[in-house]
């Protein structure tokens, strides 16, 4: 197996400039959970109240549950917050759950970054694409076939292939346990918007982002981060790619630095709100020159599709 080569702060920093750049704060994580939450919720009212704002609040919503991955993410690095037991709750509660799983499949994606061995090279080997299968992508994530293949995927293949005379119970209940988190989650909120009166919100406002723009911008990240970065590259500025986003971008796509994927790659210890002060210090060094970089989400977008053979 090859190993992805590694960077050290050292060759970039010095020990007292590094320091405050590693070091986890005590709130400042919990308060960026705080102001997602604090986002879905100021948009949830707003669609409910405004229905005809619900396009808008679709794509808030779709991108704050990223955001919410996002800063699962963090936590999966121990970067969410310095005690890594306020770190693993806060993620297992407040950014979706799966913490523990999604940390030993992610690390090994870091060990391995671009490398054969990485378990997320099938996202960006495909690239480029044409045009017009971007669009088919497109077009089955905003209209929920992504998302239920990734929901239901697993319950239709058992089903579909059982065999003669197998009941259908045991497989619905095996699904029912396996989901049973998802499942009660949903139960709850949908009887808590019923109960205030308005039974359509839950799936106006949390189930249809979710199986729409968070499907769409969650696409958008993975090929921003590593499509057309070359495989097997042995230097570690180009593992990945940082993507220059604006205020629409970072409102509705790349919320919580996430664009900021190189710097990541390069310090995955560093905690979110940092990497924009990471890559400024780099710039001045003149480093960023080096970096896998492009412009904006719509540059990547047209370097990594072609058009139709």
């Amino acid at each position: 197996m090859s190993v992805a080569a590694r960077v050290n702060p050292r060759d970039f920093f010095t020990a007292e400039a590094w320091a405050p750049l590693a070091t986890r704060s005590s709130w400042k994580g919990l308060a960026l959970v705080a102001h997602c939450w604090a986002v879905i919720g100021a948009a949830t009212v707003m669609g409910i109240v405004w229905p005809v704002t619900l396009p808008l609040a679709v794509m808030i919503i779709g991108a704050r549950q990223l955001g919410l991955a996002i800063l699962l993410h963090d936590a999966a690095h121990g970067a969410l917050h310095p005690d890594p037991k306020v770190n693993d709750w806060v993620a297992e509660w407040l950014c979706g759950g799966g913490l523990q799983g999604y940390r030993d499949y992610h690390l090994q994606h870091h060990k391995f970054a671009q490398q054969a061995e990485d378990p997320d090279l099938g996202l960006s080997a495909p690239f480029p694409i044409t045009r017009p299968s971007l669009r088919r992508k497109i077009v089955r994530d905003l209209t929920g076939q992504t998302w239920f293949k990734q929901r239901f995927g697993r319950l239709v293949y058992r089903l579909s292939n059982r065999k003669v005379g197998e009941p259908v119970l045991p497989i619905l209940g095996d699904e029912v346990r396996r989901q049973r988190r998802w499942l009660a989650f949903n139960a709850l909120a949908i009887a808590g918007f019923t109960a205030a009166g308005v039974w359509w919100g839950w799936f106006a406002v949390w189930l249809l982002p979710r199986a729409t723009w968070f499907q769409l911008v969650t696409r958008l990240r993975n090929i921003a981060e590593h499509a057309l970065v070359a495989q097997n590259e042995t230097d570690p500025l180009r593992h990945a790619r940082t993507t220059q986003a604006n205020f629409i971008e970072r409102a509705l796509i790349a919320p919580y630095y996430v664009n900021y994927h190189c710097e990541h790659h390069m310090f995955m210890h560093v905690p979110c709100w940092r990497l924009p002060e990471v890559r400024r210090r780099l710039a001045r060094q003149g480093v960023t020159t080096r970096m896998e970089g492009a412009a904006g989400y719509v540059s990547v977008l047209r370097a990594v599709t072609t058009a139709a053979a």
